[in-house]
């Protein structure tokens, strides 16, 4: 009985091996939604939305101590507070000498370079990095947003774990979109918001199997962000009334105006980053802390994420000519801090210089129509959403963003109207493009791939392989007897280099007669994409390759040139 029991134990321990080795990479190979790419994203999930809330919490713990929310305007010189830029800097400086200058690359904009060129494999090294020096950053004023951290983190969090998972490739960016979705929702609770980000930033393309793994990763982020958090939406403060159709005149003119402003930002923030590239960090770094420093003593309420900036505009008696001032200081504080290096995001502060430009143009509209007054807060929301949505060029996730952090879906209609005119303005009238590509660009890094190696990357190569397949010694009379038998399959040898051969007969063109002839090939791993094989085979349009497991030894498999092909002209791809 306990030899039975035994034998059960090891029988099923083989047959799990066989699965996660075998049959699991199989249904993941294929560019289809299966059960198992969803309860992997999940897993995964789990651990991004806790690195993610980590994360939070010790934001949450320095404030305590630092409670820059209670800046107060009339003794700020006499307050120490004044002074965290320019010792945030320090840390920054200090945390980023303790890393690997080849892992210095942090931000939205080189997750999204890790997606398009490296199937979303960002390194383990630069995640420290990240966390400390994004967490000093907030805690110490910057006007950077929260997002920036939430996204590598969660894209580094499942990235990893699928690599250590050993998935294919076209798993492992599925995942790693899973994890920003999950980091996203876990910092904002806006699970919906954090879907279309994906798609529309990161990805920049829909496909259904993408959609529900990073669909269950923002119900996870969000869920796990109301549990420690609770049920919060961020903006549902600021009251927003259904607007009147008579005022939709003054909205495309507000769409026009925000557009015009976007674009100048955008277009000030990138020549401040390109012109930083060529100082030392330090020095930027310094730079950085210094007007922000200079920023907070004449302005607290622009420096930081952004809510000391929204809440000036919801105050009872907003005055036009202060919040000016604190929209000027807020994009200089901005430009400063994104523009030479500090890191963290930018949702935050174009949340409060959308708020700000929103709440200052309905203040000086009502001036002249006093029926406006009771919708300020609406055009407050509005021009957060237009910021949002030209800066970033993603106007669809603004839009829905704004939605959830306010609670209040009266603002869609409106939110559309300032949208449309406003991104349209910058991006056909100013030539404005979205903030991350142009980074990119800016640090010298790729994001463009061409259409079909982009859909061979989507599918892996255990889809394809041809498992019927023959491997035999070195030996000419055994090596002919054995392609007699073949029967189709694909005959592999290893040559006396332990290089790995096929052996083809090839029909002489005088006579009859065959010959043996045999050729190298070359070999990809079981986690490759059809993109690697493409790549080998398309040089020459011909040929094969072999696929292996673990190491060279182990053969799973072979492609062809014609196969390739074939899936490639089924529109598979």
């Amino acid at each position: 009985m306990e030899m039975s029991v035994y034998q059960t134990i090891v029988k099923m321990r083989q047959q799990t091996k066989k699965y996660l080795s075998t049959d699991l990479k199989d249904t993941l190979s294929q560019a289809k939604v299966s059960v198992q790419l969803c309860l992997l994203a999940l897993l995964f999930a789990l651990f991004a939305s806790a690195v993610i809330l980590l994360f939070r919490l010790l934001l949450v713990w320095f404030d305590t101590y630092t409670q820059t929310q209670a800046l107060n305007f009339t003794d700020i010189i006499d307050d120490w507070r004044v002074l965290l830029p320019l010792f945030g800097a320090f840390l920054i400086w200090g945390v980023a000498k303790m890393g690997s200058q080849r892992y210095k690359r942090m931000g939205i904009a080189y997750v999204i370079h890790r997606v398009k060129l490296h199937y979303g494999k960002v390194p383990l090294q630069s995640a420290p990095g990240q966390f400390f020096q994004a967490l000093f950053a907030l805690a110490t004023n910057f006007s950077v947003g929260r997002e920036g951290p939430a996204v590598h983190l969660g894209a580094v969090s499942a990235s990893v774990l699928a690599e250590k998972f050993k998935l294919p490739d076209n798993s492992v960016r599925i995942m790693c979109a899973s994890g920003i979705a999950a980091g996203i929702a876990a910092i904002f609770n806006a699970p919906l918001a954090a879907v279309i980000f994906v798609f529309e930033v990161v990805l920049r393309e829909y496909k259904i199997h993408y959609f529900f793994p990073i669909m269950l990763s923002a119900i996870c982020g969000a869920l796990s962000s109301q549990v420690v958090f609770g049920n919060v939406h961020e903006f549902e403060q600021i009251g927003a009334a259904v607007i009147p159709l008579s005022q939709y005149p003054l909205l495309a003119l507000f769409g026009i105006v925000l557009g015009c402003i976007a674009a100048v930002f955008n277009h000030t923030l990138l020549s401040v980053t390109a012109m930083g590239q060529q100082w030392p960090l330090l020095q930027r770094l310094l730079l950085a802390g210094a007007i922000t420093t200079l920023v907070g003593l004449i302005l607290p309420e622009a420096i930081g994420s952004g809510e000391l900036a929204i809440a000036e505009t919801i105050s009872e008696h907003p005055s036009i000519l202060f919040l000016s001032a604190i929209l000027i200081g807020k994009m200089v504080a901005t430009i400063a801090a994104i523009g030479l290096g500090i890191p963290g995001g930018l949702i935050g502060p174009l949340y409060g210089i959308g708020a700000l430009l929103g709440t200052i143009l309905a203040l000086v509209c009502a001036m002249f129509f006093p029926s406006i007054a009771p919708y300020i807060g609406l055009y407050t929301i509005i021009g957060m959403t237009g910021m949002m949505g030209v800066c970033l060029s993603a106007p669809l996730a603004a839009l829905v963003a704004l939605i959830e952090l306010t609670d209040n879906a009266s603002i869609i209609l409106p939110s559309m109207f300032v949208v449309i005119p406003a991104f349209l303005i910058s991006h056909q009238g100013f030539k404005t493009k979205s903030i991350f590509f142009k980074q990119l660009e800016i640090m010298g890094l790729g994001y463009k791939v061409a259409p079909v190696n982009l859909g061979l990357q989507k599918v892996g190569v255990r889809h394809l392989m041809d498992k019927r397949f023959v491997i035999i010694s070195n030996n000419d009379e055994l090596l002919l007897e054995v392609l007699k038998r073949a029967e189709g399959r694909s005959v592999l040898v290893r040559n006396a280099i332990n290089e790995v051969e096929m052996i083809q007969l090839e029909l002489q063109a005088s006579d009859d007669a065959t010959t043996l002839t045999r050729h190298p090939i070359q070999g990809v791993p079981d986690t490759a994409t059809l993109n690697e094989v493409y790549l080998i085979l398309s040089k020459a349009r011909r040929g094969e390759v072999y696929i292996y497991q673990e190491n060279k030894d182990h053969i799973v498999g072979v492609i062809n040139w014609a196969s390739l092909q074939k899936e490639i002209s089924l529109g598979q791809v």
